[in-house]
């Protein structure tokens, strides 16, 4: 081989290398790619339900929004039979949330007997937010301004749609907005 053809080969490569890299062809994050912790400990890696709607409420048993923990239960039993995965993730970012998980089972299962899978307390604003909200936040703009914010994501892993606390969970728009991905 020449040394021209070295060059030209290595020139050829560089190019294919430097515009793959600066294609933009990086794999998009989507809520599949995040993890967190449930009230009783247990790893809950969203990539298992890849392919599946997901709602997720960030809750606060000490908030005036508490009472939505009824609504989201009764969303819970209405998709029960759906591939819908509703997670509520359990908060004190707006001191408002117990710091025990055993308080915060006592509130979601005695007073609300929940059956959707419900995290340890995170952060879900300022530095020391859980990923997802930060992704949430770079990626889309949306960040909670206070507890029962809701997200809906499509069978992607990407936002469709997303609520104020002032919308109940089983509001006729986030119904809809549900029914629509089903």
């Amino acid at each position: 081989m020449t040394i021209n053809t070295m060059k030209f080969i290595r020139l050829i490569t560089f190019l294919l290398m430097f515009f793959y890299w600066n294609s933009g062809y990086t794999k998009k994050m989507t809520i599949y790619d995040f993890s967190f912790e449930d009230i009783d400990g247990n790893s809950v890696d969203l990539n298992k339900f890849e392919g599946k709607p997901i709602f997720i409420v960030n809750t606060a048993s000490r908030c005036g929004f508490t009472p939505q923990y009824e609504n989201l239960q009764n969303l819970f039993i209405t998709y029960k039979d759906t591939d819908l995965t509703i997670l509520a993730i359990t908060s004190n970012s707006f001191n408002q949330e117990y710091s025990s998980a055993e308080d915060i089972k006592k509130i979601c299962l005695v007073n609300y007997e929940v059956g959707f899978i419900t995290s340890s307390p995170l952060s879900v604003k300022g530095d020391d937010a859980h990923e997802i909200f930060n992704w949430l936040s770079r990626e889309y703009g949306k960040s909670p301004k206070w507890n029962f914010y809701k997200y809906l994501f499509d069978r992607n892993g990407s936002l469709n749609s997303s609520w104020s606390s002032m919308t109940k969970p089983d509001h006729s728009k986030v119904l809809s907005s549900i029914d629509n991905l089903l």
